[in-house]
């Protein structure tokens, strides 16, 4: 029987992020993959145009009745949604400190809408802290976790430390928007080290919440978590390069080719 991995994140009907995408990487990788949903959005791969949350109850309930017939050997968090649901998914990462977890922090969407109420945002780490092996957040994500801007790799790797500093567990800061050559940084601890990969001339939905998955999944396969970011960042590369036009300058991911094997540079700064 195939190892099960757990999103808890939000339903994007469009199948371009979420939980549904979250699904096909864990499926992409050798998992059974099953989620939970925290909300329900109607959008397109282009925009969000209106959040439905669910109450924190439900997503309790879901989780606790797949766990009672299912053994998890990973749990990814996306989209939350609500502060009531950031309480709702510390329980549930709480009960499940034996497994891999990884919180994707997200936040808002590429079009604005909240996809985290804003009076949330300043609780996250903290609620969440001790509860994670690794966060996720993009430049945006990082300077509104840290409240400080996060715009050189430099400034990547101070939020990084900060924010292990307020959880207690590794940060991977997505610089994909940085000027120059996109640069990654993962502090796990102890040291900083820098993902350096090639700048996508396609404007992809979903790539933070596929990095995530696959970065789960490798942890839950038994690698390190350095090489775990790595062969993420690389994978999230290949679909990028494999996405399919979603119309106004936006692309998809759809999963319908082998994972590549590219690996980006890794450094450790001096």
């Amino acid at each position: 029987m195939k190892r099960a991995l757990l999103s808890i994140a939000g339903y994007d009907p469009s199948g371009g992020a979420g939980v549904l995408l979250d699904i096909a990487v864990f499926e992409r990788l050798g998992f059974a993959g099953f989620g939970a949903l925290t909300a329900v959005t109607a959008q397109d791969p282009r925009r969000v145009a209106r959040v439905f949350p669910l109450p924190p109850r439900a997503v309790e309930e879901q989780v606790g009745r797949l766990a009672a017939a299912t053994a998890f050997s990973g749990i990814k968090v996306g989209m939350i949604g609500t502060a009531a649901n950031l309480q709702a998914v510390a329980r549930i990462l709480a009960r499940n400190e034996r497994i891999p977890r990884v919180v994707d922090p997200v936040l808002r969407s590429t079009s604005g809408a909240l996809l985290l109420e804003k009076s949330a945002w300043p609780r996250l780490l903290d609620v969440l802290g001790g509860k994670a092996d690794l966060i996720t957040p993009n430049l945006d994500e990082a300077e509104a976790l840290t409240g400080r801007p996060v715009r050189s790799v430099a400034a990547m790797m101070l939020s990084a430390e900060r924010i292990f500093a307020r959880t207690g567990f590794p940060c991977l800061i997505k610089g994909g928007h940085l000027r120059g050559r996109p640069v990654d940084v993962l502090f796990d601890g102890r040291e900083s080290l820098t993902f350096e990969h090639a700048r996508a001339a396609k404007s992809v939905h979903g790539t933070g919440c596929y990095l995530s998955s696959a970065v789960l999944g490798h942890l839950a396969g038994g690698r390190p978590l350095a090489d775990a970011c790595r062969r993420g960042i690389a994978e999230v590369g290949t679909a990028i390069r494999a996405a399919v036009p979603a119309g106004e300058g936006r692309w998809v991911i759809r999963l319908s080719r082998p994972a590549g094997r590219e690996r980006p540079q890794v450094r450790r700064p001096c």
